[in-house]
């Protein structure tokens, strides 16, 4: 699948894939809460950024490598982060799982958090490909009552 690198750190990278379309958020490892919080909102900035090109845009989060994650910043992300990606359009967040325990407990405590904001659905799937499909599946439904 063709992929547009739109920004790259040593932590982390995000990506624009047009076919799907999602703008994809590949973690690379354990990122301190500085550099997860600059690559989330950078992310936001381009989702912003590329929505009125792709208006059925997805977000995916490519967590097989993501590390663990500080309470604080969990609670970040889903108060903060989370509230400015519903007000962005963001309506659904996939993540493909990690592959470490430590990645997976980090994100079923986010996802835990992020489900009682009430902002945005999550899915986790186990493939790349299952994340295309459920953004394709999303922006086929959104497409179908017109939100």
């Amino acid at each position: 699948m063709s992929e547009i690198q739109l920004h790259t750190e040593s932590y982390g990278a995000l990506f624009l894939l047009p076919q799907v379309p999602c703008l994809l958020v590949q973690w690379h490892g354990f990122a301190n809460s500085r550099n997860l919080r600059q690559l989330l909102n950078k992310g936001l900035e381009l989702y912003q950024q590329y929505t009125p090109r792709y208006p059925r845009l997805g977000w995916v989060s490519d967590a097989r490598r993501f590390g663990a994650m500080l309470p604080a910043d969990q609670d970040w992300a889903a108060a903060d982060w989370n509230r400015r990606a519903y007000a962005a359009g963001i309506r659904r967040a996939v993540f493909i799982s990690p592959d470490n325990v430590f990645g997976r407990i980090a994100l079923q405590q986010l996802t835990d958090k992020m489900e009682q904001a009430a902002y945005l659905r999550i899915a986790h799937v186990a493939s790349p490909e299952a994340a295309w499909q459920q953004v394709l599946a999303t922006a086929q439904a959104v497409g179908a009552d017109g939100c």
